[in-house]
């Protein structure tokens, strides 16, 4: 016990994520996510439901509520998301080869068997492949959440590797999103993004550590982006990408640099706000009787089973082929029982699903009710059988270590 919590100290102060201090050891962000969840399901199935889908498609100055939501609110997430990707890919976790082997392959396995699940299921339904991305994805506060109910009978070294497999997850997902979910692009909109990122580099090539002049040209970008054709979003992982990872002077110092300061800066909004509000005005679902005749229909089942069949088989198979390759390692005093049960967990899709499920379905709402009752149960599915598989092994697993 005392060895895993001076492992975490270490790891903590190695890579001095904000991110993740936050999750793993509060998991405040991941409880405020599920708790919202069931809030807008118990809002949408009581009498106040017309009212909340009513609220939702009221109009503010050209978006409706929920788009202000989805495509203004979200560009934080994703700014806090490339800049999490950014300080771990070069001082944090996956800064080595050796490092990034064992989650970047699970993550890999981890979108392409549930992609080819959900297309296998829904093969014969042309508009509904382009569904094929939703199960892809890993929710990383809901995901760090469930494990972090376990407290600390799941090693330090679990967390990490989840950490690091959802990261990478996103970042693929972000490229998912920017590569098939864009449309009617406009050229000229995608030359003022270009130009406003012209301007962030300048601000690098110029040694600027303010943070405010790259928000400032955040805002632009974001309007920019909107309108182009590619989705809002992506303008929060661009401009991650260009806030200074280090300060002037102190090349091995990063407390005190743009994105340690802005990383802290938004933490909390993002897990305690921006995160919540998104579950709560996207996962509430009427479950009337045409909801649940949908659960049966090809989309649901799809996404259902790529997040809780074809997570686990991915991202375990992919783990254990690293390993025997000699790729990587398995994660320090974990067991492959574990590993397989944070396997499970991975198929909490949630925020990214729910997300990706949008612009899949844009102008389909039946599709789109589909898809969100197959996020919800594929989730609901991982997160409950992960954690008692995870809970029975590090029970079973310290018993045993008790008595030697």
């Amino acid at each position: 016990m005392g060895a895993g919590n001076h492992e975490r100290r270490r790891t903590r102060g190695r890579s001095g994520s904000a991110l993740r201090e936050l999750l793993t050891s509060e998991a405040g962000g991941g409880l405020a996510l599920m708790a919202s969840a069931l809030a807008a399901l118990v809002v949408a199935n009581s009498p106040a439901g017309p009212a909340y889908f009513h609220a939702l498609e009221v109009k503010i100055g050209g978006l409706d509520v929920v788009g202000w939501i989805n495509d203004a609110a979200m560009v934080v997430f994703f700014l806090l998301v490339g800049l999490e990707i950014k300080r771990e890919t070069l001082i944090g976790e996956l800064r080595s080869w050796r490092r990034r082997a064992l989650p970047g392959l699970a993550a890999l396995g981890g979108m392409i068997a549930p992609a080819l699940v959900y297309a296998l299921i829904n093969r014969g339904h042309p508009a509904a492949l382009k569904g094929w991305a939703i199960p892809a994805a890993t929710d990383i506060a809901f995901a760090l959440g469930v494990l972090a109910l376990l407290g600390k009978r799941a090693p330090a070294s679990l967390k990490i590797f989840l950490t690091a497999l959802a990261i990478i997850d996103d970042l693929c997902a972000v490229l998912i999103i920017a590569l098939f979910y864009a449309s009617d692009l406009s050229l000229p909109m995608l030359g003022g993004a270009a130009a406003c990122l012209v301007v962030l580099a300048a601000f690098n090539i110029r040694g600027v550590r303010a943070v405010w002049p790259y928000l400032l040209v955040g805002l632009p970008l974001w309007m920019f982006i909107l309108k182009s054709g590619v989705h809002a979003t992506i303008a929060g992982v661009l401009l991650a990408a260009f806030v200074p990872l280090r300060s002037p002077g102190k090349p091995s110092e990063n407390r005190d640099s743009p994105l340690h300061r802005l990383e802290h800066a938004l933490s909390p909004w993002v897990a305690y706000a921006i995160a919540p509000v998104f579950a709560f005005a996207n996962a509430g679902v009427s479950f009337n009787e045409t909801a649940l005749d949908a659960l049966l229909h090809p989309v649901a089942i799809g996404v259902a089973a790529g997040l809780f069949i074809g997570k686990q088989i991915g991202v375990f198979v992919a783990a254990r082929a690293a390993v025997a390759l000699r790729l990587a390692s398995r994660p320090l005093g974990a067991r492959w029982i574990q590993v397989y049960g944070v396997a499970l967990i991975c198929g909490v899709g949630f925020t990214m699903s729910l997300f990706i499920g949008m612009l899949a379905f844009p102008a389909s709402e039946t599709l789109l009710e589909e898809a969100k009752i197959g996020v919800l149960a594929g989730s609901f599915a991982s997160a409950l059988v992960g954690a008692l598989a995870l809970g029975m092994t590090s029970r079973r697993h310290r018993r045993l270590y008790v008595g030697q």
